[in-house]
């Protein structure tokens, strides 16, 4: 299923149907009066979050969305039938945005959660409603109220406990598939991930936990460059972010220099990424060379006082220790 995390759409919610004009004829009834029912009430545009989803692919081919309207009145002061509500599944995660001014409208944060987008227009009062002692015989109705109708931005922003982040090729994809059930692409080469990835890393007698494996970020990411900043807002989300850093022997690449690309990019497209609590993880370890790399990147991260850790997917190694690390951070985190 292809990933689509950003959509315009339109929704124009049910007009309310009409009241009736009508009056009460029976055999052996002169004076009858007004019996003309109320128009229904049109049906609301409702979006709804749930776990069932994971995209907005949807919302890229069928850009408009209309609600039932309400059915006018009858007579005998019969009530028309109130128009259906249309209901819109999101992923949970989804920024519901006013297009024309950009602001939040709803934050559907969580499953189950529901937002009245646009609401179906009242239905109008039958005839019965205005007979009074001087006029018994009225020959109006009110009209339905109008639907609610807006054009909205839909973005969509995973939410996850942990956040993979790091230069294209630092082992995102093969430690996520590790820890988790997640089965990403892997190859030899840059930009293999193409969308986030989620897994649910399962630790042993411990709370389950989400992680989201980020597409590589380059230099210049905040700027479009390489995938861009399309997938940055998934960050937002997270709890904690884990930094990878190849610490294998690539002598072209400065572990150090490959660190501070990325936090630069984040502090470039929010200052706020910078203050959520963030860990280094240097990958590849297994790999003859990393030595060097591995205690210059250490000693980096100990004058930051930032935690580090290394793991090798390809053997195993460290991987449990950052797993049980993960789930003690996220453990203290909730207890706060």
């Amino acid at each position: 299923m292809k990933f689509v995390d950003y959509a315009t759409i339109y929704v124009k919610a049910g007009d309310g149907g009409r009241g009736s004009v009508h009056f009460r004829r029976e055999k052996f009834v002169p004076r009858g009066g007004p019996d003309g029912g109320d128009g229904g009430r049109g049906g609301h545009i409702i979006f709804t979050a749930s776990h069932d989803y994971n995209t907005l692919l949807d919302f890229r081919y069928k850009r408009e969305y209309r609600a039932e309207r309400g059915e006018h009145g009858q007579k005998q002061r019969m009530h028309g039938k109130d128009g259906e509500d249309l209901l819109l599944p999101v992923p949970v995660g989804t920024l519901i945005k006013d297009a024309a001014t950009g602001e939040v409208l709803f934050d559907l944060d969580h499953d189950s959660a529901r937002a009245v987008v646009a609401k179906g227009g009242r239905g109008g009062l039958g005839n019965s409603h205005f007979a009074t002692a001087t006029r018994q015989a009225p020959q109006y109705a009110q009209p339905g109220e109008e639907g609610g109708e807006c054009t909205l931005i839909l973005e969509l922003k995973l939410i996850a406990d942990v956040g993979l982040i790091g230069l294209p090729n630092a082992g995102k994809s093969t430690l996520i598939s590790v820890i988790s059930a997640a089965r990403p692409k892997i190859a030899d080469y840059e930009f293999t991930t193409l969308v986030p990835n989620l897994g649910v890393v399962k630790p042993e007698n411990r709370k389950s936990f989400v992680v989201a494996d980020i597409p590589g970020l380059i230099e210049g990411a905040h700027k479009g460059i390489g995938l861009g900043f399309q997938f940055l807002r998934h960050v937002e989300r997270t709890s904690r972010l884990l930094h990878l850093v190849d610490i294998s022997d690539m002598p072209e690449r400065d572990p150090v220099a490959d660190l501070e690309t990325i936090n630069r990019e984040l502090e470039l497209y929010s200052p706020e990424l910078l203050k959520k609590p963030q860990t280094v993880v240097g990958t590849k370890a297994d790999i003859a060379g990393s030595g060097e790399r591995l205690s210059q990147l250490e000693s980096y991260c100990t004058e930051k006082g930032i935690d580090f850790l290394t793991v090798s997917a390809a053997t195993g190694s460290g991987i449990r220790k950052l797993i049980s690390y993960l789930a003690d951070a996220l453990e203290t985190r909730a207890e706060l």
